[in-house]
């Protein structure tokens, strides 16, 4: 198994910026990529960013292109989702998941294994 732990998340105004941090424990060696997804209220979850644990190559939704960045430290087992430049539409629960069989489609929250408890990010107008 992998548990994953989330932090970061907070109280920003529009045009801000937050990073946040996810790190992972246990049987990382089983991870092919880590995806950071969001879940606002009354919406089902979406794929936000993620990242190939191996190569390090990055994908985004269309909605953050531009103003988000993913990173990883595969020596810390840990993934960043650099925020810049938020909106109010980007306020959700933050969860990080592991896909650890790397079969179908990266955006889809079915394929992923583990999820961790998530941080909330709340953008002011």
């Amino acid at each position: 198994q992998v548990q994953l732990v989330e932090s970061g998340g907070g109280l920003v105004q529009a045009g801000g910026s937050l990073r946040l941090s996810c790190a992972a424990s246990g049987r990382t060696s089983s991870v092919f990529r880590m995806s950071w997804f969001r879940q606002a209220p009354g919406k089902e979850r979406e794929f936000v960013a993620g990242i190939y644990w191996s190569g390090g190559s990055t994908f985004f939704a269309d909605s953050v292109q531009g103003r988000f960045t993913i990173s990883r430290d595969n020596a810390k087992n840990m993934v960043y989702l650099q925020m810049n430049n938020l909106k109010p539409e980007d306020t959700a629960v933050y969860y990080c998941g592991v896909d650890t069989s790397g079969r179908g489609s990266s955006r889809s929250v079915s394929l992923y294994d583990y999820w961790g408890q998530g941080t909330q990010v709340t953008v002011s107008s």
